[in-house]
């Protein structure tokens, strides 16, 4: 039987053809979410981004074989919420930044500089791809619409950035290309 939160594969494709993309600069920040030990989530109002911990408080930072490079996840928030099905649901994706803003390659590509708040990010090349984590959490199809080719560029399942200069970001402070 079919988990009645998973929505299926053309639901969820012609959700995605339908948003937008977002703004290509001054975007902003929808949600923070911190990742702590299990499956649990704190969405705090604010939190500290730093170099050596990426987001205060997340459990990247406790993990001992820490990638610079996948430091910190940003996902749009409109393909986040197509995915999830509901605002409450969203922070299951496991990405701490959920964004208004184009994550395409062709808008953001690697090295691009992010000013968050008072925080400066670099977009890395690590690829962000859907886990099986997310495919519990959200479905198989949601998980295989992520991962197209086809959709690759777009980004759906988000990418990482790195901290460049430490930072507070909020929950509505403005995204800006550095």
């Amino acid at each position: 039987m079919s988990d009645p939160l998973h929505q299926p594969f053309e639901a969820l494709e012609a959700a995605v053809q339908r948003l937008h993309p977002g703004p290509q600069d001054n975007g902003s920040v929808d949600m923070i979410v911190l990742r702590l030990p299990g499956e649990e989530r704190a969405t705090p109002a604010r939190a500290l981004l730093t170099p050596d911990g990426g987001l205060h408080g997340d459990r990247w930072a406790l993990g001992p074989d820490r990638n610079p490079g996948a430091q910190i996840t940003l996902m749009n928030a409109d393909v986040a919420m197509a995915v999830a099905g509901s605002r409450e649901r969203v922070s299951l994706s496991g990405d701490n930044l959920i964004v208004r803003l184009d994550l395409n390659e062709a808008n953001l590509p690697t090295g691009t500089r992010l000013r968050i708040g008072e925080a400066l990010v670099e977009v890395t090349d690590v690829p962000h791809t859907g886990c099986q984590k997310f495919s519990r959490r959200f479905g198989e199809a949601a998980l295989r619409l992520v991962n197209l080719k086809e959709y690759r560029a777009r980004k759906l399942r988000g990418l990482y950035v790195r901290v460049v200069e430490a930072g507070q970001v909020a929950v509505g402070d403005a995204i800006r290309k550095a």
